[in-house]
């Protein structure tokens, strides 16, 4: 089955639901206006049941099939907050809001499964049970990890949950997939220093903390070259440097922070320990003291195999054999549909922006054009999934 033909029909509609949601992006759990939109939009297409409220302000719509035989349920999740970043697009629907943007396509996403409800809601030919999930605070808040401690699948009896992203570079009516790690770990690392301020003419008096924080960092970036394996997989990037506010001091304290992705837990356990180990001896080697506070944030985005295989067949059944890459790498950005995955299991696919700027970039902007695939996926995965 290819794309639906009434994903055509439909698709002027869901890209003016798309282009409203970017116009008005809003931040982590504070999508208020996007899930009443949501929330307003599902009432109108008469889904059985509206919860609001799941995670703080997460949306969940149930819809049932014409029968109900199989007792099956499947979760489909979309996200639906942004970004602060200052847009550059200068697109008619720029965002409205300054400094903030939908800079990932969680406006696509968000407008993607909405398409997909208002279609199943009208058809229903599945047996079983659709929850869709409209979930908040995906960049950097754990949205994900809020709505499953909320107690999302067992409340709603869901067996099996799938996600999508955009994909800038990937051709439009393509699909990325792959069994086991399919998006890294994301962790947070924090560095204080300190040392002895002083005047910048007299550094043997002092413990220069800038020098402090630049060996650190330095060192940092050997982690990965000669402590983590070659064939395995880690980044450690140190991308925020405070310190000082003169140019003639040399401040007491510095502070440093970044990020480390990993794609499996012996190798984040390797990581985080070896960062506590060379920072403190590092400082010490100076004269200075320095604390390390690592934090968890997404664990790796695993697919799981046999739901893998599902979405790879859906996948090709709306755009063909070749358009769908089941073996694609991995993708060492992080993800909080990981922990969904960890609750219950599913798959994770990417779908073609085509040539556009990548995500997390000021002229980056989701491609409407999209739109029809999108749709068609979910469609399809409830339908097969769920046959009559």
């Amino acid at each position: 089955m290819p794309v639906i033909n009434r994903f055509a029909d439909l698709h002027h509609e869901i890209a003016g639901w798309r282009r409203d949601i970017h116009e008005h992006p809003e931040l982590l759990y504070d999508v208020h206006r996007t899930a009443g939109l949501v929330a307003d939009r599902l009432k109108d297409f008469g889904v059985d049941e509206i919860v609001t409220g799941i995670g703080r302000t997460g949306v969940v719509g149930v819809i049932k099939g014409s029968n109900d035989t199989s007792g099956k349920v499947i979760g489909m999740r979309a996200d639906m907050d942004a970004l602060p970043i200052m847009e550059e697009t200068g697109q008619d629907w720029a965002s409205k809001t300054p400094g903030v943007m939908h800079a990932c396509g969680h406006d696509g996403h968000t407008a993607m499964l909405l398409g997909a409800a208002k279609y199943l809601s009208e058809t229903r030919r599945f047996d079983g049970t659709v929850v869709v999930i409209f979930q908040p605070a995906e960049e950097g808040g754990a949205g994900g990890k809020a709505m499953v401690d909320d107690g999302m699948m067992d409340r709603f009896g869901i067996q099996e949950v799938y996600g999508m992203h955009n994909m800038p570079g990937l051709p439009v009516g393509q699909f990325a997939i792959r069994p086991g790690p399919m998006m890294a770990s994301a962790d947070l690392i924090e560095i204080e220093i300190d040392g002895l301020g002083g005047h910048a003419a007299r550094p043997h008096e002092c413990v220069d903390t800038v020098v402090v924080a630049s060996h650190i960092i330095q060192g940092l970036q050997t982690i990965t070259s000669r402590n983590v394996n070659p064939l395995e997989s880690a980044v450690v990037s140190v991308t925020m440097m405070q310190a000082g506010n003169a140019f003639n001091v040399i401040p007491p304290r510095a502070s440093l922070k970044g990020t480390v992705r990993t794609l499996k837990a012996e190798v984040r356990d390797l990581v985080e320990k070896r960062i506590s180990d060379m920072v403190e001896r590092l400082a010490g080697a100076f004269g200075a003291r320095a604390t390390v506070t690592y934090k968890r944030m997404y664990p790796v985005t695993s697919n799981h195999e046999v739901q893998t295989g599902t979405a790879v067949e859906i996948a090709r059944e709306v755009s063909g054999t070749a358009s769908v890459n089941d073996d694609a790498p991995p993708v060492m950005g992080g993800e909080d549909f990981s922990f969904m995955l960890n609750a219950r299991p599913g798959a994770f696919i990417f779908m073609g922006n085509g040539n556009t700027a990548g995500v997390h970039h000021p002229e980056y902007d989701f491609n409407d054009e999209a739109i029809p695939v999108g749709c068609s996926y979910w469609a399809n995965l409830a339908e097969k999934r769920m046959p009559l």
